[in-house]
């Protein structure tokens, strides 16, 4: 008896292909919303709000990791709230690097980190209810 023949490796790399690719998608759509409503944030379309999200994916992936270890100690300080300040230097990074997407000042890049998480949240929990 083959222990591979029951496991379709192409079906579980597609699967994560795809959860990935809608996790952009509803990242998207929080970036647009967001821009909809928050004065001092704006982004230039879908499109834009797509590139914003694979942006931030990224910058998350590889760039907050480092900042999370370089900034430990003032992090344990502050019992973890100096997060939200790297989340905001993220988005203010983000939104140098992409002409199509701008954040007027700190606070609102702090806010938005804020709000987008909190939709993110709401959004991959229904993703995962899909699932289930």
């Amino acid at each position: 008896m083959n222990f591979y023949h029951n496991i379709d490796i192409f079906s579980v790399l597609k699967t994560n292909h795809m959860n990935i690719i809608i996790r952009i998608l509803l990242t998207a759509v929080a970036v647009v919303v967001l821009a909809k409503f928050l004065p001092g944030v704006d982004v230039a379309g879908f499109f834009g709000a797509i590139v914003v999200a694979i942006v931030l994916a990224l910058l998350n992936a590889i760039l907050k990791p480092i900042l999370i270890i370089l900034t430990l100690p003032i992090t344990i300080v502050t019992l973890g709230l100096f997060l939200l300040v790297i989340n905001a230097c993220i988005i203010l990074m983000a939104s140098e690097f992409l002409d199509g997407f701008s954040v007027s000042g700190f606070w609102i890049a702090l806010l938005f980190s804020l709000l987008l998480s909190l939709l993110q949240s709401l959004l991959f929990s229904i993703l995962k209810e899909d699932k289930k």
